[in-house]
């Protein structure tokens, strides 16, 4: 069943709004302390550039085999210019980026000897200005019918907004009333928890499920009533909650919790791995799995993502080989 679901990737069109970033990497090897101050010396190596933010969920799900569009605010400035290069060789829509008068958010990350050392951040975070924001309210009112799923990537950097929240939901009740209900998957951060409200699915982390909730998690029974505070407070269909090592945990309507153990055979690197739950999920709604299988499906893709260093991604070819291995 998982197999068809994947096969059906390639006819879903998933819509991701949210805060483009770029990641920078400055790979590196470390042997000595400077003279200067108690700090490793990197020599570096290698520097690239990826999509990060909610560009990596988008790339995601073109790994995955899916077509996507991002919606979102980049700088009018070179490292702009370099994000629509990297979404333009990735096969993905880049209609939906405003260049705004901020510059691109960077995040850049010093690894050496496959350990972060540093990083550090060039942003410049808020709500989009008017004109920016009525540009993004266009591009929606144009488009958002041509999809089949839409993602909210949030990474509080000011993309989402109430604002923007309030013309989307309005959109997506008027495509619902002709017949079209397009599922609502958020990748959430706590400071805007309000803003979801009747979303289909939330993913949170256990951290961020901890914040939104107001319950301390310690074991499943907190888990639990975390998952079900949250689901009460943002009327929202089901709560996703990612656990790292301990794998996922479902509430879904008012059955009891699922619990999903992880794929995950070692672990390397965690950046990025919400983004892959996210667009493996949404795809899976949009292919017309159920809730469970979508989650089942999104936990094989992050526990492939976490062995890999970096902000990486999951193929279409990565995710059936470990289904196939599991007997999923």
């Amino acid at each position: 069943m998982l197999r068809t679901a994947i096969d059906r990737f390639a006819e879903a069109k998933i819509l991701v709004i949210g805060d483009v970033i770029l990641d920078q990497f400055i790979w590196g090897t470390v042997t000595r302390i400077s003279p200067e101050a108690p700090v490793p010396v990197v020599n570096v190596t290698k520097e690239e550039l990826l999509l990060g933010g909610s560009a990596n969920v988008v790339r995601n799900i073109i790994s995955l085999g899916g077509k996507a569009a991002l919606c979102g605010i980049i700088g009018d400035d070179a490292m702009g210019a370099e994000l629509l290069a990297l979404m333009r060789a990735a096969g993905a829509s880049a209609d939906g980026l405003v260049k705004g008068s901020r510059p691109t958010t960077i995040k850049t990350r010093v690894v050496a000897q496959s350990q972060q050392v540093v990083r550090y951040d060039r942003e410049q975070v808020g709500p989009p200005s008017a004109q920016t924001l009525q540009r993004l309210l266009i591009y929606l009112e144009q488009h958002l019918a041509d999809f089949d799923a839409v993602l909210l990537s949030d990474y509080a950097k000011g993309v989402i907004c109430p604002l923007l929240m309030q013309r989307l939901h309005e959109l997506l009740t008027e495509l619902r009333g002709q017949g079209r209900l397009l599922p609502l998957i958020v990748d959430p951060k706590p400071v805007n928890a309000d803003k979801f409200t009747g979303a289909t699915v939330i993913t949170p982390n256990n951290f961020e499920a901890a914040k939104i909730s107001g319950v301390e998690i310690i074991d499943e029974d907190s888990l639990f009533i975390a998952a079900r505070q949250i689901k009460e407070k943002l009327a929202c269909e089901a709560v996703l909650i990612t656990r790292g090592e301990a794998g996922m945990a479902l509430l879904e309507g008012e059955k009891d919790m699922v619990f999903i153990p992880t794929m995950a055979q070692e672990v390397y690197d965690v950046t990025g791995a919400g983004d892959t739950v996210a667009a493996a999920l949404s795809l899976g709604l949009a292919a017309g799995c159920s809730m469970t299988q979508a989650a089942m499906i999104a936990n094989h893709a992050a526990g492939i993502v976490v062995g890999k260093v970096g902000t990486a991604s999951v193929s279409r070819d990565e995710l059936l080989t470990a289904l196939d291995k599991e007997g999923a």
